[in-house]
């Protein structure tokens, strides 16, 4: 067994130069379920019919026997490419509470992880999910949720980390690739992952460190290297879209802190933000 080291992304994952990955984080998984605490609804589903995609579905309570239309809103998890899933504890608790505040359909992609699968791998994936979810349109998909209680009139994507990075291609590549009988309202990206020459307060300062992260990091952002990330409203224009941009910042938090910290004042701030943002009569 080869032991010399490719990239060393301690305390998340080393990855060796024989190929194989060792993950320290991320790698907790929990089945779908009916929450007790929130009363939504789960299930697995493969998307692609090779089930290289797959995604976890969520439905509120409220629309589970009812004819209501739900807003949709297709979500990518963070976790730098390379670690985490759909499936992990840490986002399915994260979005059983958040169906269940903002009364939404949810679906959590489940995208190939590098570095078995490089990018563009994940980015294929997340299209892939996303032309699934516009194969409802007509009511006649493979999943009855959207079928019956998805309005896709009304679509949402969020991702934070990497996911957000996600969000941010897919709103570029719909701005190029439209997807018939689906609308998006909306695309909310947290703490987005965007490696940039000068770093933001919470990131390394360590000229090794900074340089393996740069390089690794290059193919997951080429039109943003040596950028920062608030210019989305540049990207988005270049989409053919004309809306607002929203900010919002938590001075002196960490990334992720709302995944790590669910319980923390500004964690609900950020719930009810993105609450609010899908429930707007827009």
């Amino acid at each position: 067994m080869d032991t010399e080291l490719l990239y060393d992304m301690s305390p998340y994952a080393r990855i060796y130069k024989d190929g194989r990955v060792e993950r320290f984080l991320g790698t907790e998984t929990v089945p779908p379920s009916l929450d007790e605490k929130t009363g939504v609804q789960s299930k697995d589903v493969a998307i692609s019919p090779d089930s290289a995609v797959s995604a976890r579905l969520y439905i509120p309570k409220a629309a589970t026997g009812s004819l209501q239309k739900l807003p949709v809103l297709v979500y990518f998890h963070g976790g730098g490419f390379i670690i985490e899933s759909a499936q992990s504890p840490t986002y399915h608790n994260y979005l059983n509470a958040l169906v269940a505040e903002a009364n939404i359909i949810a679906i959590s992609v489940d995208y190939r992880s590098a570095p078995e699968h490089p990018i563009p791998a994940a980015y294929d994936d997340s299209w892939t999910a996303l032309k699934w979810v516009a194969s409802h349109s007509t009511r006649n998909g493979p999943e009855d949720w959207l079928n019956s209680h998805g309005n896709l009139k009304k679509v949402f994507m969020a991702g934070d980390s990497a996911g957000a990075n996600i969000v941010n291609n897919m709103g570029i590549r719909l701005g190029e690739e439209k997807l018939n009988g689906i609308e998006f309202r909306g695309g909310i990206m947290v703490h987005p992952y965007f490696w940039g020459e000068e770093p933001l307060p919470l990131e390394t300062t360590e000229p090794k460190k900074r340089s393996l992260i740069r390089d690794f990091w290059r193919a997951a952002s080429p039109t943003t290297t040596g950028q920062r990330g608030w210019y989305y409203k540049e990207v988005l224009s270049k989409s053919g879209w004309s809306g607002v941009v929203e900010v919002m910042e938590a001075p002196g938090e960490d990334h992720m802190f709302h995944m790590s910290n669910p319980s923390s004042d500004n964690a609900a701030k950020m719930m009810k933000k993105l609450v609010t943002f899908m429930n707007e009569e827009n």
